[in-house]
């Protein structure tokens, strides 16, 4: 997907300058620390155990329990709400209590929840509180688990570590479904019993962890100190802020610039994880350039409203394409779909990691959705073929947005990881709000017409428009700077 660069050329994107090379990609990458490794063995199996009930949830609440659809839709909105948008929370409360206490707090929320569900299969109050729980669980662990990975590693080591995360949790969504679809509706009380033994299970687990930053957390690895030679001073001296002194100025000639320090944070990295050095007079280079970035960027690559727009046109897919296929095809074949995408991801997105953070974020924009848009109008065209093509394009599209969306968030915030990923989690809920509120009409709309293929039609052409307003905005955005600094 990056395109092609002379060899020894520094490749854009988040992340040290590294050379393109025959195995120079493994050639200083470090292994994972056992916390990583236990860390993403639990992902896979909290959304193991997530996944065996939650996609049957509205058959519960309806058949089992007997509340009306529409009851049953504003339940499972207030829910999807809590999950995505009470994600801003858990940032606050994990800097509060730790990342994982955080996520020891979340998962026994999640716990609680799902051994209320036991009792609660025969009251529908019980039941929906106990699905509120889970919700307020899931929105507090998400970005706590994925802050306590990306704890202490290097920022060339979280392309793949985010990836792994995810590949983890979607393996977990591709098994719990078929692993459940037996008791879902002849024992839902041996399943909900079974889920809540696992997540007390996996709780356990998180209670042997590392606590962050103590040296062996999830990143792990405590440098070694320095060796100190015999006499020399434990602490050097600190280096003066600015030069103590500045050479004579002859007369009337122009002031020599005196250098300055760096700012503290200055090596963050600035639009899209490169650091651009601007000049001085004199030829010297400023190592504050990249803050200044960061406090300018573009908002029309804001991280935040990038991730709002690329789960409102994924979510069309997610919400409707039942709707759209089971009638066309079968339920058998659109659980095959589901099953494969979730494989696709699993395997693709540790092997496009890499090149994703090599990506600018505009270019990461238009592959992403560039290749939703292409989904949409495969799954259009209809039949067998149509809407499997159009499932594989919106998964790669998928890898690409939401990958570079987290690291660019990342790598442009100062904030803690836990933070950035909840309002990673809000965005994702604006977003999917907003999908479903659109999409209900739109999808009414093109059936009422009697042409549901203009459905995917249109939100295609949806996802073809949103890279052009977002590079648009950014120009808008940026002209005005570029006129100031032009001015004499």
């Amino acid at each position: 997907m990056s395109p092609s660069r002379p060899k020894g050329a520094p490749e854009a994107g988040v992340g040290p300058v590294r050379r393109w090379g025959k195995g120079r990609g493994d050639a200083g990458r470090t292994p994972l620390s056992g916390a990583q490794r236990a860390l993403l063995a639990a992902s896979f199996l909290i959304t193991l155990g997530s996944f065996a009930v939650l996609p049957y949830m509205s058959v519960l609440l309806h058949r089992r329990l007997g509340l009306g659809l529409g009851a049953v839709g504003f339940v499972l909105a207030v829910a999807s709400l809590i999950q995505f948008a009470g994600g801003v929370v858990a940032g606050p409360v994990a800097g509060r209590i730790g990342l994982r206490r955080a996520m020891l707090l979340a998962l026994a929320l999640r716990t609680a929840g799902f051994a209320a569900f036991v009792p609660g299969l025969g009251s529908p109050a019980l039941a929906v509180g106990a699905l509120l729980l889970v919700s307020a669980g899931a929105a507090l662990y998400l970005p706590a688990n994925k802050a306590y990975l990306v704890d202490g590693a290097s920022e060339a080591a979280r392309p793949r570590l985010l990836s792994a995360s995810g590949s983890a949790f979607n393996a977990g969504m591709a098994l719990g479904p078929p692993a459940a679809a037996p008791l879902v509706m002849g024992s839902p009380g041996a399943l909900f019993a079974c889920v809540t033994v696992l997540f007390a299970l996996v709780g356990a687990g998180h209670a042997l962890l590392p606590r962050e930053g103590s040296g062996g957390g999830a990143g792990g690895r405590s440098a070694p100190a320095p060796s100190v030679s015999a006499g020399a001073p434990l602490t050097p001296p600190p280096a003066p802020l600015t030069p103590t002194a500045t050479p004579a100025t002859p007369a009337g000639a122009p002031p020599t610039p005196t250098a300055v320090a760096p700012m503290p944070g200055a090596s963050l990295p600035a639009r899209g994880g490169g650091e651009r050095r601007d000049r001085v007079p004199g030829g010297a280079a400023t190592a504050a350039a990249p803050v200044r970035d960061r406090l300018t960027a573009s908002p029309g690559l804001s991280p935040f409203v990038v991730t709002v727009l690329s789960v409102y046109a994924f979510m069309f897919f997610q919400h409707y394409l039942a709707l759209y296929a089971v009638p066309r095809t079968s339920a058998g074949f659109y659980g095959a779909v589901l099953t494969g995408y979730a494989a696709l991801l699993v395997v693709a997105q540790p092997l496009l990691a890499e090149r994703v953070a090599a990506l600018g974020y505009p270019a990461a924009q238009w592959w992403g959705f560039g290749a939703m848009a292409a989904g949409m109008a495969a799954i259009g065209a209809g039949g067998h073929a149509g809407i499997a093509v159009g499932a594989v394009l919106l998964c790669l599209g998928e890898i690409v947005l939401f990958l570079k969306n987290d690291l660019e968030a990342l790598a442009r915030s100062t904030a803690a990881p836990a933070s950035v990923f909840g309002r990673q989690r809000l965005a994702a809920g604006i977003g999917a709000f907003g999908a479903a509120v659109v999409g209900g009409q739109l999808y009414g709309a093109a059936e009422t017409a009697g042409s549901a293929r203009g459905f995917w039609v249109a939100v295609g052409l949806q996802c073809l428009l949103l890279p052009v307003f977002l590079l648009l905005r950014r120009r808008t955005a940026r002209d005005p700077e570029e006129s100031r600094a032009a001015a004499p």
